[in-house]
């Protein structure tokens, strides 16, 4: 706690003495204020929250459906989805691999390219991108949806980039059980 105010120091979100512009992977999620459901919400999956493991066998009825799932974006899910395409046209230097927009938030996978002798093209920082992907997002909606910050991970080596793309794209399978899964 900081003794002054009383409140929490809040931990670093960033690799110290890391250059996030340098070439490689990234793995990125932006969740919504409050984990508020803005962008949509996920169809064809289980319709209700499941139910503990021992009522599972009571539960296989009229009240659960198992299909595979799909996000059905909202107004403003289609208008983030648009700010992620754009990434790529508005910084030639990056790639979006793969995403996921989710009820509350999203998960993409972004690439910084290297030139043919493997140096860092001219790219601007992953905090930057963010920053001017929620920008775009709030002007278009006309008010800011967003939690502050966003969390991020450096992928490693190709497995743990298989593990991060896998991950994207099960997370609507795992909607109900996700530590980001609200309600509202």
């Amino acid at each position: 706690m900081d003794k002054k105010i009383g409140v929490p120091k809040r931990k670093k979100n960033r690799l110290e003495n890391y250059d996030y512009s340098s070439c490689g992977a990234y793995f990125l999620t932006v969740c919504t204020s409050e984990k508020r459901n803005y962008l949509g919400k996920i169809v064809g999956a289980i319709s209700d929250r499941p139910p503990k493991a021992e009522d599972l066998a009571n539960a296989l009825g009229d009240h659960y459906i198992y299909d595979t799932p799909q996000i059905e974006l909202s107004e403003y899910g289609r208008i983030v989805e648009q700010a992620i395409l754009q990434i790529p046209s508005a910084y030639p230097a990056l790639s979006v691999d793969c995403y996921t927009i989710m009820p509350n938030h999203i998960h993409l996978l972004l690439i910084v390219h290297c030139d043919e002798c493997g140096r860092s093209l001219i790219a601007p920082t992953v905090s930057r991108v963010i920053r001017h992907m929620k920008s775009y997002v709030s002007k278009q909606i006309g008010v800011s949806i967003w939690q502050k910050s966003f969390h991020d991970h450096v992928i490693r080596n190709r497995e743990d980039y298989e593990k991060h793309v896998k991950y994207i794209y099960e997370n609507p399978m795992r909607w109900y059980y996700d530590e980001l899964y609200s309600d509202e």
